[in-house]
């Protein structure tokens, strides 16, 4: 029995010096390399998020102005090129973009444009129109309206859109080279 009880008692002192062990450097070191990698992984994919949320500023606004433009054109037959008369209530500068409404060239379109201010910000830049087009098949005249996104950012040599004016094509704004359609 005695031999019984001093096996045991080894036994627990053993166990009770492994319990009080820590972590070895060699582990500590292991597992701050893997957080500064998956840090380094979703910094950027997080910091493009802000990004992304300062686009879709501009994207919602030329494209509310597009259809503010149209209801415009239906109540007075012609366009605006005062934002404050499209009764939207959006700024017309707001911390990244500036707002304007540009006549195409005749009284037949207008184009909507949001410049980006600062061209150290990643940011892109936009452009809409909104042209009247007869209908082939009826003869009525009718708007129709096309959203238009740089394909680059500012700061990677993209287009701002304070000199960009939509083209036709079959009776249809288009896009230019540098931008493309955001209609789905």
């Amino acid at each position: 029995m005695k031999t019984e009880l001093k096996a045991k008692f080894i036994q627990h002192i053993l166990a009770k010096k492994k319990g009080d062990e820590g972590f070895t450097l060699i582990e500590l070191l292991v597992v701050i390399i893997i957080i500064g990698i998956l840090s380094a992984i979703a910094l950027p994919s997080f910091l493009n998020q802000a990004n992304k949320a300062k686009q879709s500023e501009a994207k919602t606004y030329v494209g509310s102005m597009n259809r503010a433009q149209q209801a415009y054109y239906l109540e007075n037959s012609t366009f605006s090129t005062s934002i404050g008369s499209l009764g939207l209530g959006i700024a017309t500068q707001t911390i990244n973009y500036t707002y304007t409404a540009v006549s195409g060239g005749d009284a037949s379109s207008i184009n909507n444009r949001a410049k980006v201010i600062n061209s150290g910000a990643p940011l892109k830049a936009y452009v809409g129109a909104v042209e009247i087009t007869t209908q082939q098949a009826t003869s009525e005249a009718t708007t129709v309206a096309v959203l238009c996104e740089s394909n680059s950012a500012m700061v990677n040599g993209g287009a701002n859109a304070d000199t960009i004016t939509i083209g036709t094509t079959a009776g249809q704004p288009t896009c230019p080279a540098s931008y493309v359609s955001l209609a789905k």
